[in-house]
């Protein structure tokens, strides 16, 4: 009886293993999908905070765009693979080999030690974009090499490669074909360059390839090119299929490398996603279907016509931004599968089965007092509220207001009330900054309206800082008071 017993126990527990084993693999993100963390925003998360987020969504691998020491540190010993990043404006200085040494000594060295799994390195991002012109031409291939140089000196180039994170606008195609893919004329001598360094240090090639932007830049092109659901209408070049733009745009880069005389070059596309508010075409129902699509793709190990393995990819991005330029458009601040405080915005499944499923949260997040601040009943001169609105717009962010936007029902005193609550929150809902002339008042009922959320500030890492930093200073001015008075 007691063998009998202890047999079905064993059989329990071996049945406990095995659902726990199916449940976290349900649960993994697919092995090649990581994701971008910005920390271009008013209400940064602590790190510690979106690396939970990051384990409970099993997402094993984040792309930095730089080498924050605090964000590093919450990775040590996560087994999350890093790509960090460095800014643009550094490259020139990084370009003399003492520098980039330095660099090296205190942004990997450091915290490879530490136990943070350090993959990549991207010197600039995307610095070719043609908005930029000539601006970082001559600084990025000299950066790259001397911070190759600098990390080979300290003996880890095999497990920490140097490479360059390009926007896919460094291509052409005469014919809008794969086929006659090439690197723009303005930049194809370094491109060449760039190509003989990486295939020679066993680089990836990093691309950013956005099916949104051929929608947004192109009134003409046909909508469903840009999802993965096979709805749209097909075309053929040189035998090979296309249903997306996505594989296009793969395919016309496998046709530029194998043109310079480099087919075998990795590539890893880095960054990818589809935004959620700031233009017609940026929602969460286009946002959700785009990725159900590309992530069912990713799952099904399918990849392009000429480049059929399945990629690694950084989907773009993690939370919104509302400090980013939104020169390129106003839905820039708005690439976020999760919100500003960690809410996510749409079910997603990274494992690519398809499910329906909301993702993880970030736990723990603490909201400023439920107030907003809003345009006063008070007043009926409504023309008297635009030199405010501007003003307000100018130092918060607006990008939700306008046609086509989650605000854009919003009437001309809602569009004021949203302007003013924005600079009322990120200035931590200081009384001062609810005032606009007399205008303003704080109120205690959420005045959110339909698909308009006016947001809550939130107690963010930079907040906290400062308050533990308010806390020090407090407790050294006591001791120093005591030190003077009794000692």
């Amino acid at each position: 009886m007691a063998q009998k017993k202890g047999m079905l126990w064993a059989s329990y527990l071996i049945l406990v293993l095995v659902l726990c084993q199916l449940q976290r693999a349900r649960c993994d993100a697919l092995p090649n999908v990581g994701i971008n963390w910005g920390a271009l925003t008013s209400y940064p998360l602590n790190p510690s905070t979106v690396v939970d987020l990051l384990k409970n969504n099993g997402i094993k691998k984040v792309k930095l765009f730089d080498a924050d020491s605090w964000t590093l540190s919450a990775l040590a010993g996560t087994g999350i693979e890093v790509m960090v990043g460095i800014p643009n404006d550094q490259m020139e200085r990084l370009s003399d080999i003492g520098e980039a040494e330095e660099w090296v000594r205190k942004n990997l060295t450091k915290h490879l030690r530490n136990g943070v799994d350090i993959r990549y390195i991207s010197v600039g991002n995307e610095p070719f974009l043609t908005s930029y012109g000539s601006k970082y031409t001559g600084s990025t291939l000299p950066a790259m090499k001397t911070i190759h140089e600098a990390v080979e000196n300290i003996g880890v180039s095999d497990q920490v490669k140097v490479t360059s994170c390009l926007n896919a606008d460094v291509l052409v195609s005469s014919s809008d074909k794969p086929s006659d893919g090439e690197f723009r004329g303005d930049i194809k001598d370094v491109m060449k360059e760039m190509i003989e360094f990486l295939d020679y240090g066993d680089s990836p090639f990093f691309v950013n390839i956005y099916p949104f932007l051929s929608l947004y830049l192109n009134p003409n092109f046909p909508e469903e090119l840009a999802f993965f659901d096979g709805s749209g209408k097909s075309f053929e070049d040189k035998g090979a299929v296309y249903t997306n733009v996505f594989d296009a745009n793969v395919d016309t880069l496998v046709w530029a490398l194998k043109k310079e005389g480099h087919p075998d070059i990795k590539i890893i596309v880095g960054e990818v996603g589809w935004p959620t508010d700031g233009h017609k075409s940026a929602n969460e129902d286009k946002a959700k279907r785009f990725y159900d699509g590309f992530l069912k793709k990713l799952g099904n190990k399918q990849g392009s016509p000429l480049h059929p393995d399945v990629l690694d990819v950084y989907l773009f991005g993690l939370f919104d931004e509302n400090l980013k330029s939104i020169e390129p458009g106003k839905f820039e601040r708005h690439w976020g599968i999760f919100g500003y405080d960690g809410k996510p915005k749409f079910p997603i499944d990274f494992s690519g089965n398809g499910d329906n499923k909301m993702p993880v949260g970030a736990k723990g997040v603490r909201y400023k007092e439920k107030k907003w601040c809003v345009l006063s009943e008070d007043v009926k001169d409504l023309d008297a509220v635009y030199d405010p609105y501007g003003y307000a717009c100018a130092n918060a962010d607006c990008t939700s207001l306008g046609y086509g936007c989650s605000c854009a029902d919003l009437d001309v005193r809602g569009n004021a009330s949203y302007a003013f609550n924005q600079y009322f929150q990120v200035r931590d809902q200081s009384v001062e900054a609810c005032d606009f002339n007399g205008m303003a008042t704080i109120v205690t009922k959420d005045p959110s309206q339909g698909t308009c959320k006016f947001p809550l500030a939130i107690e963010s890492a930079a907040t906290s800082l400062k308050a533990l930093d308010a806390i020090i200073r407090s407790l050294l001015l006591g001791l120093a008071l005591f030190f003077v008075t009794f000692m």
